[in-house]
C-alpha cells in the first residue's frame, strides 16, 4: 500500500524546490499536487475534501440502492397485496410502488453518505488553517510498495508534515 502525506511549507520557493526534487527521484512518487495561492485549489482535491469523498460515496450508493428499492417496492405491493393504488389497475399499481421504492433509494443514498464520517477531519481542518495562514501544500503519494524520500523533504525544513492515508 502506498502512503499519503502533506508537507506544509513556509513559501512558494521552498515548495517549488522541493517538488523539482521529488520530481527526479526515480522512480517517482505517484502524486505531487501543489496547493496554495497560485496553485491548485484545495476544495478541488477530494482527499483534502470531505464533501467531495461524500459525493463519490453517494453516486457509487445510488447504482446499487435505487434499483434495489425499486424492486423491493414492486415485492412489497405483490406481497402485501394492498389496494393503495388501485386507480393505476394491476400493472400501475406495483409500478408506482416500485417508483417509491426507488426514490426511497435515493434518498437512502444521501443519508447513507452522509452517515460516513471521516477520520482525517481534524488534520484536513489544520491543514486548511495553515493555508488560510499563507502556508504552501505539497501532496505526496507514493505507489504501493514505494517509500516516501523522507530525507528530501527533512532537508527542506517543513513546518509539518502530515500523514493522511495508507492507500
Amino acid at each position: 500500500m502506498g502512503l499519503c502525506v502533506v508537507v506544509v511549507l513556509a513559501d512558494r520557493k521552498s515548495l517549488q524546490r522541493l517538488k523539482d526534487k521529488l520530481d527526479g527521484v526515480r522512480p517517482a512518487p505517484a502524486t505531487l499536487l501543489t496547493i496554495g495561492e497560485g496553485e491548485t485549489s484545495i476544495d478541488s482535491v477530494e482527499l483534502l475534501n470531505p464533501g467531495l469523498a461524500r459525493q463519490r460515496r453517494q453516486r457509487g450508493m445510488v447504482r446499487w440502492l435505487m434499483p434495489f428499492g425499486f424492486f423491493a417496492g414492486i415485492t412489497f405491493t405483490f406481497m402485501t397485496d394492498l389496494q393503495t393504488f388501485a386507480f393505476a389497475g394491476p400493472y400501475g399499481e406495483p409500478l408506482i410502488g416500485g417508483l417509491l421504492g426507488m426514490g426511497s433509494g435515493w434518498m437512502g443514498s444521501f443519508a447513507a453518505a452522509a452517515s460516513v464520517t471521516s477520520d482525517p477531519d481534524d488534520r484536513i481542518r489544520s491543514l486548511r488553517n495553515r493555508l488560510e495562514e499563507g502556508n504552501w501544500l505539497l501532496v505526496v503519494e507514493s505507489a504501493p510498495g514505494q517509500e516516501i524520500p523522507w530525507t528530501l523533504i527533512q532537508e527542506t525544513r517543513p513546518k509539518a508534515v502530515v500523514r493522511l492515508a495508507e492507500r
